[in-house]
């Protein structure tokens, strides 16, 4: 009997792919049918090929649970995220050691506390209501393209404040594109590189440092509070009692915007899209609206009464999470059920697989919002299920900033207008870092009449 070495210990390689390049255009192509093979072939982990390295992916909730509660110093967020550091900063983030980034993260905490929830739940629906004020009475809209601009506004109203909010306008939409487009396959290589998209991203970054630092210094000096992410951060201090300098405060700021607006975008664009396409599920929002909300103020206390809605938010979460792959760098040799990852590989999570798994979600390609409720609660069911936010120490903290956002936005379009897709069969956009549907995302809507109710009788039909 001979002993099994280490190589014999690897796990299985997915097959096909090309030369140099391996299996990076099926990856692009549709991730999740490759990885859905792969889970299929061989189980929960499996490996596939990328340029110049060994990807291994853990689908499945337990496997994912070994990647989730891995430590940093053996399979590392840090060294796969740093191509982040031209758009978030130096000395933040994942240019920070983990113990600072930690200590960072939770110097945002006091900014999701309830009192601020409330606040921010204000904050969100002026916005909205602003910016659907705009439409008119009838007529089409972009969704994807609409929801940029409005979670834009939110959220750099939320976390820097109104005057950051008055100074930019309808330029942080343009600004954001930027900042976006210097995220892509290039810049996981070398994100500094001379190419002109690399010094628009550059130019938009020193924008807004630029007002950021120019509205704490007015703060201090006129000694204003704000109701925001921007006051919490000026009054935070580290265990040693530290103050965050300006540069901190910007990169975190700016961290934490560009993060939680993506998500919130194609969230909320999902939710709308596969909702206005399976219109069974309408009624009880509309019903819920009415009776919760009715036309008045949409308070957090209102928000969290809205079941069916945060249902619909929950499965378009599960059917398109916004990030399809997650990946750590295996800093030193990794074993999990008898296999062994070597250091300098990666490991990857996938929501998008993993929520297609039928062993975890009934019937996944199914549009079912009712599996979050009681008493199914699929969600609940197996710790690591639902992971469209990340899991274990890596969780997303913004997550239920993002949630808040989606529902007050879709609590003011629904009870504002009548709604039917110009067309259905909307798929996800892979070439994008964050995913969202393929635009055009077009939504044809209609004032509802004053005094009219905007329970469900109200819904315009599907267009064929």
């Amino acid at each position: 009997m001979t002993t099994a070495t280490r190589r014999d210990r690897t796990p299985p390689m997915l097959p096909g792919g090309l030369p140099l390049l391996g299996h990076a255009l099926d990856l692009r192509r549709d991730p999740v049918g490759l990885l859905l093979g792969g889970h299929a072939r061989f189980g929960e982990v499996f490996s596939l090929r990328l340029p110049g390295t060994r990807v291994t992916a853990f689908i499945g909730p337990r496997a994912q649970a070994a990647v989730f509660g891995a430590t940093e110093d053996r399979l590392s967020a840090r060294e796969v995220y740093r191509f982040t550091v031209p758009i978030f900063g130096k000395g933040v983030v994942y240019d920070a050691s983990p113990e600072v980034m930690d200590e960072q993260m939770g110097l945002l905490f006091p900014a999701l506390r309830d009192d601020r929830l409330r606040a921010y739940a204000r904050v969100m629906q002026e916005e909205a209501e602003a910016y659907v004020a705009a439409w008119g009475d009838e007529g089409e809209v972009d969704l994807l393209a609409a929801l940029n601009e409005l979670t834009v506004f939110i959220a750099s109203r939320c976390l820097v404040g109104a005057e950051f909010r008055a100074r930019l306008s309808r330029d942080l939409a343009h600004l954001f594109h930027d900042l976006e487009r210097g995220i892509n396959l290039v810049a996981m290589v070398n994100p500094y590189l001379p190419l002109p998209a690399f010094r628009r991203r550059d130019r938009a970054r020193a924008r807004m440092a630029e007002l950021i630092t120019r509205i704490i210094a007015e703060r201090r000096a006129g000694g204003r509070d704000g109701e925001d992410f921007l006051h919490v951060l000026m009054a935070a201090r580290y265990a040693d009692g530290r103050a965050l300098s300006d540069d901190e405060i910007v990169g975190l700021l700016i961290s934490t915007i560009f993060a939680g607006q993506h998500t919130s975008t194609v969230m909320g664009a999902w939710t709308g899209i596969l909702l206005l396409e399976h219109e069974r599920w309408l009624p009880a929002v509309l019903d819920e609206l009415a009776s919760e909300v009715g036309d008045g103020e949409i308070t957090l206390e209102a928000l969290r009464r809205l079941a069916a809605l945060e249902r619909c938010v929950k499965e378009a979460e599960r059917m398109h999470p916004p990030l399809v792959m997650l990946m750590r760098r295996i800093v030193r040799d990794f074993e999990y059920d008898g296999w062994v990852l070597p250091a300098g590989g990666l490991a990857m999570v996938s929501p998008a697989a993993a929520h297609r798994l039928p062993q975890v979600f009934a019937n996944p390609d199914r549009y079912d919002p009712d599996r979050f409720g009681p008493p199914r609660q699929e969600d609940r069911r197996t710790k690591h299920g639902l992971i469209g936010f990340g899991g274990g120490h890596h969780r997303c903290i913004g997550a239920t900033f993002a949630q808040q956002q989606i529902k007050v936005i879709w609590s003011v379009i629904l009870r504002r207008f009548e709604l039917s897709l110009a067309r259905t069969g909307h798929r996800p956009d892979y070439a994008t870092f964050v995913v969202g549907p393929r635009r055009p995302c077009l939504v044809r809507y209609r004032r509802r009449r004053a005094g009219v109710t905007f329970a469900a009788p109200a819904l315009v039909g599907t267009p064929p």
